[in-house]
């Protein structure tokens, strides 16, 4: 077999998104993604996908000419790649990722979530090619089957007036009886026995009433808070106090490595983070400070599949653990989320997915959760197939928009319905 990359696509789409809330705002009609083919020579096609905002696509394209003639087996090389392309660090550095919600966001950062959408469909190419699934090549699966859990959001019923937009049947979501309901429809539908609430939207109060609703009407059922850094370090410990006996985990209740630690260093609730640690420069002084109890990986933004096993081994050393991030993402993400999840040892919490918000996917077959577990696929490669036709209607929708859309801004969205809406300062509470 000829392993070597004659053919790199980059396709910038826009896909549906409902009007969830975040303490930044809410979400846009359509966020955008980049899905990545690579083929090799004797005609193998693997696929990727990544972030799809401008800053993204315009590092991906200059990546994309230099792949052109590399195996698809060199995955080291993919680094060495990513440091030839130049990045406008004016436009990136110290920037605060508004869609992500991931805190400060560098150039180092961006080149690694271009680079793991590339990864993962040079592995899927790979193990289309051996006859492998994915999990094989990153050194076979420990389980069969991986669990995610339910991803609350306070939510509109809709989008504002006059903006188009795709509807949903899932309702408004704005109290605690709104977020009871959400999580009852979600375990109806997928079969979710864990819930986590991203929360920052409210006051405290109400969001810890939301939370002791979710443990009245689930009782036993791992419940996770995320108010994205939105409070101080002592209304922090104020809502650990308060939800100590029902939280699975807090996650980044305050901004920055240093409050994490003093939070820690007061509650016994763990703390997880998807802010604080992003890279493994990050992981010492979060590590050594013991201000973080869980990582919450995420290979776009880690740099890949085989970066996301290298973290889990790392914080398996310190005892810390680990679980995974999601964003607003779709099939080939969750594939590829799910083949690395399957061969990580220490992965004891169950992973988040945005999943089951996304009403549009890029494959022939969407995937399906039951009981709130995703089946490891034994095909080769990632174990799912590109819907063309699909594919080109979502471009198209790229293609037709006039440019406010291309570039994720929960800030922008929120002032379409509140004009003088400006993105809280934190800490907001």
């Amino acid at each position: 077999m000829n392993l070597a990359v004659t053919d790199v696509r980059l396709t910038p789409i826009l896909v549906a998104d409902p009007p969830l809330l975040n303490t930044q705002g809410v979400h846009q009609p359509y966020t955008p993604r980049l899905i990545v083919e690579v083929e090799t020579a004797d005609g193998t096609t693997g696929l990727g996908e990544t972030y799809g905002d401008t800053k993204y696509l315009e590092l991906a394209r200059p990546f994309a000419e230099r792949l052109i003639g590399r195996q698809v087996t060199d995955l080291n090389g993919l680094f060495g790649i990513a440091d030839e392309v130049s990045v406008d660090s004016a436009r990136v550095e110290d920037q605060v990722d508004v869609g992500g919600l991931r805190g400060v966001q560098t150039a180092d950062k961006l080149r690694l979530s271009v680079v793991s959408a590339f990864e993962v469909a040079c592995l899927d190419a790979w193990g289309k090619a051996a006859g492998l699934p994915v999990h094989a090549l990153l050194g076979g699966k420990v389980r069969d089957t991986v669990e995610y859990s339910a991803y609350l959001f306070y939510k509109w019923a809709d989008h504002p007036e006059g903006v188009a937009a795709e509807r949903d049947d899932w309702g408004a979501a704005l109290d605690p009886a709104g977020v009871v309901e959400q999580a009852r429809r979600f375990k109806e539908r997928y079969g979710f026995t864990s819930f986590k609430l991203k929360g920052g939207v409210f006051p405290p109060e109400e969001e810890i009433a939301a939370v002791r609703a979710l443990a009245e009407a689930f009782p036993g059922h791992p419940l996770r808070l995320d108010p994205n850094g939105a409070w101080s370090v002592q209304t922090s410990l104020t809502v650990a106090k308060e939800l100590g006996d029902v939280l699975e985990y807090l996650e980044d209740p305050a901004l920055g490595t240093p409050a994490m630690a003093e939070i820690a260093a007061h509650t016994d609730v763990p703390l997880a983070t998807n802010m604080c640690v992003t890279t493994f420069a990050e992981i010492k002084e979060a590590f050594t400070r013991d201000a973080v109890q869980v990582v919450l990986s995420d290979h776009h933004y880690w740099g890949g599949l085989r970066n996301t096993q290298h973290l889990a081994a790392v914080c398996g050393t310190f005892g810390v653990g680990v679980s995974m991030h999601s964003n607003t993402h779709l099939g080939i993400s969750l594939a590829a989320m799910t083949h690395v999840a399957s061969t990580v040892p220490n992965l004891h919490h169950a992973c988040d997915s945005h999943y089951p918000w996304q009403s549009e996917d890029v494959l022939t077959r969407r995937h399906t959760f039951r009981d709130g577990r995703l089946t490891v696929s034994d095909a080769p490669g990632l174990g799912v197939e590109l819907d063309r036709d699909r594919l080109a209607l979502l471009h198209r929708r790229w293609l037709d928009d006039d440019g406010p859309l291309r570039d994720r801004d929960d800030a922008a969205a929120m002032r379409v319905a509140e004009p003088g809406w400006v993105t809280p300062a934190v800490p907001r509470w």
